[in-house]
């Protein structure tokens, strides 16, 4: 198996807990750990995404870190107060 494609799935698993989590009220949107499963796993696909030069992708998982990291920061009492 690919290492990007091992790199994806681990991502796109820590995104779907993530999502799981939330849907279900196990765990809500503004906790650290989802934040954090949202910034890893994010990050992990948009780097498989570069792996196989899917450019859509990498846009989509950057732009979804990067939102992901303004929340933590924000939440942590950042200077995004």
């Amino acid at each position: 198996m690919p290492l990007s494609t091992i790199i994806g799935s681990v991502g796109v698993i820590l995104l779907l807990l993530a999502f799981f989590l939330n849907l279900f009220k196990f765990m809500s949107q503004d906790n650290k750990t989802y934040i954090l499963l949202n910034i890893v796993g994010a990050g992990l696909s948009c780097y498989a995404s570069y792996l196989i030069h899917y450019m859509p992708f990498v846009i989509l998982e950057a732009t979804w870190c990067l939102v992901a990291v303004f929340a933590f920061v924000k939440k942590i009492g950042g200077f995004l107060k």
